[in-house]
């Protein structure tokens, strides 16, 4: 069973990484960036600002830093290092069928060695929860939008070869799960003690 499951994974990420081009190979670097998305995370702040005051956006970042923290320790440093799954661009039998980012100094984009699950999906579907979870009362399509955006950052992942889909959709499992978590049982508990500005 679990040999046909790797198979499956290996087909996925065989078929997607194939469909390579100059200007995808570009455009999923971009989108794989964590700096690209910055504004992203200003937007979100914003908003938190914007419709519940200073106090509600200071309690919003703080919470939404330590999700991600979380998401991020527990997805780089604790399952990466136990289960230690190499990444398909680690594989012996997939690292010369697939196509890499390349930088200007002609090396290549492979990620570490160990890829499940990933750090990519859980943090960004962290965040992507937490705030959507914050935000949908006064933007009800929201949080969907947010999840599309951290669905789109983790095809790009299998797309420059470094992740599987099962890493992705545990990682995106993990994050979904404690972005949630913190929105309700830490940030709920703390705004519940802010009084309305």
């Amino acid at each position: 069973m679990m040999e046909y499951l790797e198979g499956i994974d290996r087909s996925i990420v065989l078929a997607v990484n194939s469909w390579h081009s100059p200007f995808w190979d570009e455009a999923m670097w971009i989108i794989s960036g964590k700096l690209t998305w910055i504004p992203l995370y200003v937007l979100m702040l914003f908003l938190a600002f914007h419709h519940h005051g200073w106090k509600h956006a200071v309690a919003f970042l703080v919470v939404g830093v330590l999700s991600v923290a979380i998401a991020d320790q527990m997805s780089s440093h604790l399952l990466k290092e136990l289960i230690m799954r190499y990444r398909p661009s680690h594989h012996a039998l997939l690292t010369d069928k697939l196509h890499f980012y390349q930088f200007e100094d002609g090396s290549f984009y492979k990620g570490g060695m160990y890829g499940f699950v990933s750090s990519h999906a859980a943090n960004f579907f962290a965040i992507c929860t937490f705030a959507g979870l914050h935000l949908r009362k006064k933007y009800p399509r929201i949080l969907l939008v947010f999840l599309i955006i951290a669905s789109l950052v983790a095809y790009s992942r299998i797309y420059l070869g470094v992740h599987y889909l099962s890493d992705l959709v545990c990682g995106a499992a993990l994050g979904t799960l404690i972005g949630w978590g913190m929105y309700r049982f830490v940030f709920l508990t703390i705004v519940k003690r802010i009084p309305e500005e």
